[in-house]
């Protein structure tokens, strides 16, 4: 299972538009609430709910995505549940993927020592131990950044050629943009 954490403050179309494309390309996702309910609220305050909340996650699953968005990816930050994930996710050699202001997370975390990475512009500082590129998407070994909304699709696509290759995400890219 691919697991993408939602604090209230997260940026929806960081959070939506890949879980979508994660829908669409047949990989198992669920969204998961940090909150004691699966009600969570958007940075815009779009409502919805998560498929589970954090209580219900199972321990064995293959990767975790951390939208961005203010004060989401703070709220991500301060939430040990997160942090253990994060952890496990690293010494296990997981997916880890974080997009806008949550590659933060992942420095953060002592994740990104040598990595390449991106974030939001202003961000750069807080990625620590990070190599940092200024490119939309960044892909360095099984950690998987992205700039910000503007890179959300682009984002999604990356992770789906993480998990099944680049033809079959490219096929997914096209049927997406038609």
């Amino acid at each position: 299972m691919f697991y993408i954490f939602l604090a209230d403050g997260f940026e929806e179309i960081e959070a939506l538009c890949p879980y979508d494309l994660i829908l669409r390309a047949g990989i198992p996702v669920k969204t998961v609430s940090i909150n004691e309910t699966t009600l969570v609220t958007g940075t815009h305050g779009i409502k919805m709910h998560a498929d589970i909340t954090l209580a219900e996650m199972e321990e064995d699953f293959d990767g975790i995505m951390l939208p961005g968005g203010l004060p989401g990816a703070d709220n991500l930050n301060a939430c040990e549940k997160v942090q253990a994930c994060l952890k496990k996710a690293s010494s296990e050699g997981k997916l880890i993927s974080a997009i806008c202001a949550a590659p933060y997370v992942l420095g953060q975390a002592g994740l990104l020592e040598g990595k390449k990475a991106t974030c939001f512009p202003g961000f750069e500082d807080r990625m620590t131990g990070a190599v940092h590129c200024t490119d939309k998407v960044v892909t360095d070994a099984n950690i998987i950044t992205a700039k910000g909304m503007g890179a959300a699709f682009e984002f999604g696509i990356e992770i789906i050629k993480y998990y099944k290759g680049q033809a079959f995400a490219e096929e997914i890219a096209a049927k997406t943009q038609n």
